[in-house]
């Protein structure tokens, strides 16, 4: 289905072979095909073909990458999963919520699914690098889902949505992708640095803080080069 063709899933640090099988199994039934994984703890492995169940095609074209931001390249919107509540001020939204606007933006753009690992999930330092936080209702007295199983609650959303006749949406601004913003804090952390607001010795939450603020702000491409031509003015400490 071409209204997928765009949507990557991001499975980072696995502990358990099978459990890439089961996602990449999860992923053909619905019509998704590509897979990233950062630093699993075992890949390839036996397990994971055998839990792929035919799905061999989804295994063949994974790529492996060492970081998150890596996996994001070229991405304008990515959509962290999350089992628990966390101090943090990204927007939250359903699986279906989350189907709905990864649709809206693959229509055009790179869209990513980012999902942790089983043991801990997705550290706030990897959440923080997506733009929405996704969380699966489920029984809060055992609401532990196998990876296979919340990747397979995501794509059946997609699936449903994408086969729903769309509304007619307005025409949006062009969104910065990932790794345009990175360069943009990259940018911003060294503008802070030379002119003495932000003490690299010392930190704190600053850049996190910051990173909040332009995450719920949506950046666009023009927006992004507004900003980098600003800090390019930005005078050094004497």
């Amino acid at each position: 289905m071409n209204k997928l063709k765009n949507i990557r899933v991001v499975l980072c640090r696995t502990s358990h072979p099978g459990n890439i099988g089961s996602a990449a199994r999860a992923m053909k039934t619905m019509g998704l095909s590509r897979l990233y994984l950062v630093r699993p703890r075992k890949f390839p492995h036996e397990d994971t073909y055998a839990m792929a169940s035919g799905a061999i095609d989804v295994l063949e074209g994974i790529q492996v990458c060492d970081t998150l931001e890596q996996a994001l390249i070229g991405c304008t919107l990515a959509i962290g999963m999350t089992a628990r509540k966390r101090e943090l001020s990204h927007v939250a939204v359903t699986p279906r919520e989350a189907a709905a606007e990864a649709l809206q933006i693959a229509a055009t753009d790179e869209v990513a699914l980012v999902f942790g690992g089983e043991t801990n999930g997705l550290s706030n330092e990897e959440l923080i690098r997506c733009q929405r936080l996704a969380h699966i209702p489920a029984n809060p007295e055992y609401s532990s889902l196998n990876l296979g199983a919340a990747v397979q609650v995501l794509a059946y959303e997609l699936r449903m949505t994408a086969e729903t006749v769309a509304p007619v949406l307005p025409k949006r601004q062009e969104l910065a992708t990932h790794d345009e913003i990175e360069g943009f804090y990259q940018h911003l952390e060294q503008k802070l640095v030379e002119t003495g607001f932000l003490d690299p010795a010392q930190p704190k939450r600053l850049m996190s803080r910051l990173r909040r603020l332009f995450t719920r702000a949506g950046l666009q491409k023009e927006e992004v080069n507004i900003l980098r031509g600003m800090l390019n003015t930005f005078a050094r400490r004497p």
